[in-house]
C-alpha cells in the first residue's frame, strides 16, 4: 500500500507528490517507453498528445499484466525534447491519476530521444498490494 504525502496547491497544479512512501508490495521496474504509432499502428511522430496517451495507456497494460494499474505508480521520470510541453503534460498527466493521488515525479528536458520524431519518454517504478 502506498501512502501519498499531502501535497501543497502548487503541488497539486503541476499533478506530483512531494513523496510517496510504501511497505511491502510487488515492487515493477518499467521500462522507460516512447511511442511514435499509436496502438493501432497509426503514425505519432511529432504529435506530442497522442504520444502522452499512447504511452499512459501502455503503461497502464503492462501494469495490469503485473497485477496493478497506473494508479500503482509511485514516481516517473518524464523526458520531453521540448520545455514548452512540460504544461501541456502536466495538464494531461492529472487526467491519468483521477484520484490526485500524483506518483512522485521528475520532469527533465533533453535534447533528443532515440529516434526522430519522439517527444516523450516515461519511465517508472509502482508498488502493487503490500
Amino acid at each position: 500500500m502506498a501512502e501519498y504525502m499531502e501535497k501543497s496547491e502548487q503541488q497539486k497544479k503541476r499533478a506530483y507528490s512531494p513523496a510517496v512512501i510504501t511497505q511491502g508490495g510487488k515492487t515493477v521496474w518499467l521500462a522507460g517507453q516512447t511511442a511514435t504509432q499509436d496502438e493501432q499502428g497509426n503514425d505519432i511522430a511529432g504529435n506530442f498528445e497522442a504520444q502522452v496517451r499512447t504511452i499512459f495507456s501502455l503503461m497502464d497494460k503492462t501494469l495490469k499484466r503485473a497485477g496493478g494499474s497506473l494508479a500503482n505508480m509511485v514516481t516517473m521520470t518524464v523526458f520531453i525534447t521540448d520545455p514548452r510541453l512540460g504544461d501541456k503534460f502536466v495538464e494531461m498527466r492529472a487526467g491519468f491519476f483521477p484520484s490526485g493521488n500524483f506518483p512522485a515525479s521528475a520532469l527533465i528536458t533533453i535534447s533528443h530521444l532515440a529516434r526522430p520524431g519522439m517527444l516523450i519518454e516515461i519511465q517508472g517504478i509502482a508498488v502493487i498490494g503490500g
